[in-house]
């Protein structure tokens, strides 16, 4: 499909592209293609980036087609060239589903001694060590889910994905 034929949505402001970039501060440094990525020009660290679809995408579970096919490589692709530039020790991705409804992955160099961190849930936490050296992360806020609603979904979620056809 012609660039020009992509699918925009009206008021997206990740649809507009680099004329929202100064309002987002952040500054356009590639594209091909079907993906752009974008630099914050502000923050508490540096290296932070976006990499987002052209088309108007939604979510991660709207992808389908040439983006689908190409989001693996091009992350992989980008977030090397972050943890190159950066000196980082690691690139974290973030994908949240809401703010702006369009696909946009937040790509997070990480340095020892930066403001970022890997808590993924929210509240007061506690971050208990397993054995093989993995942190499990527990909220002290929130009550642990019976046993039961989490196969529940991971069955399902097994069925889903084994489905043919």
């Amino acid at each position: 499909m012609p660039d020009e034929a992509r699918l925009q949505e009206p008021g997206c402001a990740i649809c507009l592209g680099p004329a929202t970039d100064p309002e987002l501060e952040r500054v356009h440094v590639w594209e091909d293609r079907l993906w752009r990525v974008s630099m914050s020009t502000s923050g508490y660290t540096t290296g932070f980036a976006y990499l987002e679809p052209k088309r108007h995408i939604p979510h991660v579970t709207d992808l389908d087609g040439e983006e689908a096919q190409t989001f693996g490589i091009v992350l992989a692709r980008v977030s090397a060239a972050l943890k190159q530039a950066s000196g980082a020790e690691i690139v974290w991705l973030y994908v949240f589903g809401g703010g702006i409804p369009h696909l946009h992955v937040h790509l997070a160099p990480h340095r020892e001694g930066d403001p970022l961190n890997s808590q993924i849930v929210r509240g007061d936490v506690v971050d208990e060590k397993l054995p093989s050296g993995a942190s499990r992360i527990i909220s002290r806020a929130f009550p642990e889910l019976p046993a039961a609603e989490i196969q529940d979904v991971i069955e399902k979620t097994r069925s889903i994905l084994n489905r043919t056809g």
